[in-house]
């Protein structure tokens, strides 16, 4: 029988054709950052702060679609369905694109059917406290909590849903620990922190901004400690959760990247990722970011970002497992 390559190597030219052809008029349209929340949050001031920056990188106008609902799924399921050109950009993190998956049984999409192209934000966590909880380090977070579930009136962490990353930070605290914690998810941060304010919960583990400084500095709530693992300029009396003995490692933050679909030609995939960083770069940029007290992280090679994205995958579903969270 006689086999002959030319079929192959046919449709190997043809391919090749085509992603040089990408690589040439990508962008041929308008590219648009798909948001997963409504405008006037965190996350649609993240994108146009740098959308008219990154315009003039590509050398197209880029616009901003904000699409709220089911924990950012909805929005990721729209760029899914689009095409895998890489003119529909998704804006979001690990609550998004693994959190949902795993707390959402509408959701139906996998974690591993996007790509991370660049991360453009860090927002620092703190633990957020009523003005009148006798507690000032992590040690002594956890001492209360303790004594509260022996007297059957456990200590309450608020969240802006179940299966959201607050949610899921409260159950790992109290699992590690082994102490019984009640869990009480509201539809947002403002009516957690308004709760908050009022006594009604003890606690919110939250990204934090200038508002949240000002609210500490007039006595309206306490800070515990933070997150991350150091120290954070706005709270700098505040020790790190890393610093207590009750509390070793619980080291997190919440980071807000740029993803596509995981089979967007390479071509298109590295002019995305040259734009980004360039904005990431951007002076401008990076002052206004900063003064919403985000961290913009220094541009990363594309394979730091596959690792990234896989090492945040691999953690997730391991606590998301250790304190058995089902979809809802």
């Amino acid at each position: 029988m006689k086999f002959s390559l030319k079929p192959f190597c046919g449709a190997f030219v043809s391919l090749l054709l085509l992603t040089t052809s990408l690589a040439q008029t990508f962008p041929a349209k308008p590219v648009t950052l798909m948001v997963p929340y409504p405008a006037g949050g965190v996350s649609d001031v993240i994108a146009r702060t740098l959308n008219v920056t990154l315009a003039k990188h590509l050398g197209q106008p880029v616009i901003v679609e904000n699409l709220g609902g089911a924990g950012g799924a909805i929005a990721a399921q729209k760029v899914l369905h689009s095409p895998a050109d890489g003119h529909l950009i998704f804006q979001g993190g690990p609550n998004e694109l693994i959190l949902a998956p795993l707390s959402n049984s509408a959701v139906k999409y996998k974690s591993e059917e996007f790509r991370l192209v660049q991360m453009i934000t860090i927002n620092p966590m703190a633990v957020l406290a009523r003005k009148d909880l006798p507690v000032n380090n992590g040690d002594e977070l956890i001492a209360y909590a303790k004594k509260a579930a022996d007297a059957g009136t456990p200590m309450t962490y608020a969240s802006v849903g179940p299966g959201s990353m607050y949610h899921l930070l409260g159950e790992h605290m109290s699992k590690q620990t082994g102490i019984a914690m009640t869990h009480v998810p509201y539809k947002g941060g403002a009516p957690a922190q308004q709760d908050l304010m009022g006594g009604l919960v003890d606690i919110f583990m939250t990204p934090f901004g200038k508002s949240h400084g000002q609210l500490v500095d007039d006595g309206k709530l306490k800070v515990v400690g933070v997150l991350s693992s150091e120290r954070q300029a706005m709270f700098k009396k505040a020790p790190t959760l890393n610093e207590s003995k009750a509390l070793k490692g619980f080291v997190f933050e919440m980071w807000s990247g740029y993803f596509v679909r995981k089979d967007t030609p390479e071509s298109v995939v590295q002019a995305l990722h040259k734009a980004l960083s360039e904005v990431a770069n951007d002076p401008a940029v990076r002052a206004a970011l900063e003064a919403q007290a985000m961290v913009v992280p220094r541009p990363q090679p594309l394979t730091a970002m596959n690792k990234v994205y896989s090492d945040n995958i691999a953690r997730y579903r391991a606590i998301a497992k250790a304190i058995n969270l089902q979809p809802e």
